[in-house]
């Protein structure tokens, strides 16, 4: 009797184990698979679209090809925690195409100092509605060519690095000779390095809120340092006390003048300091020698609109 007690048990059990649904669900086929780059290998060079159930996973993904969309099912309760496939991020991108939504990535971190949520290497990127949390580089990548990336609605806090390596880390740091776009997204309490900074000759930065106040070791909120042309409007910035280089907000061509600078508009922003922040930053510090459109900002006291250096 009790022989019998212990198989129904253990059968019971076997099959509440393969009734429960798979995590990673290809939306197109129904497939499931248990874990992450099963889901991703399946679709090869094609396209398809990855329901990721909510969960706490400490997993990670190559994608090599095609064009393919990482999803929560639940914004917000898909956490990547911990893991990074090639020393480098949680999703390392080299496919046609990518999307990002819903996820969260956290507590990443790697011996380079460069422990990303997203490594893209190739094909454009769109991240909505995401979260990258206390790790050293939220998005890191890009591509020589006219990659697009497009970032929107996201979360990055806790970010960024100066002192684990020689190089620094960086809440976003793309590189690529396209467009970068970064809309309607958070930043705040960074932990080195600058908020977001962009290689690239079209940008994008509209709608932000970048809060430094509770920041350690940051240094710009925006640095563009091979210049660029386009647009920074409508974003709303608090400069912290707690700052390695408190000189300028949006820095242009601090190292480099790869690309033109002439009429990159900057208007609209709201720009205030953190009780105790050192007085004095430039909110747009340019070193391309060319005429920026910086327009109508609002100021706080102790920051002044341009400075040419």
């Amino acid at each position: 009797m009790l022989r019998a007690l212990t198989i129904s048990v253990a059968w019971c059990a076997l099959l509440a184990a393969r009734s429960e649904p798979a995590p990673f669900v290809i939306a197109e086929t129904g497939q499931g698979f248990a874990r992450l780059q099963e889901a991703v290998s399946s679709i090869r060079t094609g396209a398809g679209t990855i329901l990721i159930a909510p969960g706490v996973y400490h997993d990670c993904a190559v994608q090599a090809g095609g064009d393919i969309t990482f999803r929560a099912r639940q914004p917000g309760t898909a956490v990547f925690e911990g893991t990074t496939c090639e020393d480098k991020a949680v999703l390392v991108l080299r496919g046609r195409s990518s999307a990002v939504d819903g996820l969260v990535f956290r507590h990443l971190r790697v011996g380079d100092g460069n422990g990303a949520g997203i490594r893209t290497e190739l094909g454009d990127l769109t991240v909505t509605r995401s979260m990258f949390l206390d790790s050293q580089e939220g998005i890191l990548g890009g591509e020589p060519t006219g990659q697009r990336i497009v970032i929107d609605h996201s979360t990055f806090a806790g970010l960024g690095q100066c002192d684990e390596t020689r190089d620094c880390a960086h809440a976003i740091y793309l590189a690529n000779r396209g467009q970068v776009m970064v809309t309607n997204s958070r930043f705040e309490r960074g932990t080195g390095g600058h908020y977001v900074k962009l290689r690239s000759p079209r940008v994008t930065i509209t709608g932000n809120s970048f809060d430094d106040t509770a920041g350690r070791s940051t240094n710009y909120m925006i640095d563009l340092p091979d210049g660029a042309t386009g647009l920074i409007a409508r974003n709303a910035f608090v400069q912290g006390s707690h700052k390695e280089n408190h000189s300028g907000l949006i820095v242009v061509a601090a190292e480099a003048r790869t690309y033109p600078s002439a009429g990159l508009r900057v208007e609209g922003n709201d720009a205030r300091l953190a009780p105790g922040a050192p007085t004095g930053p430039a909110f747009v510090a340019d070193l391309s020698g060319e005429r920026l459109a910086v327009g109508a900002n609002r100021l706080g006291p102790g920051i002044r609109m341009f400075e040419r250096r």
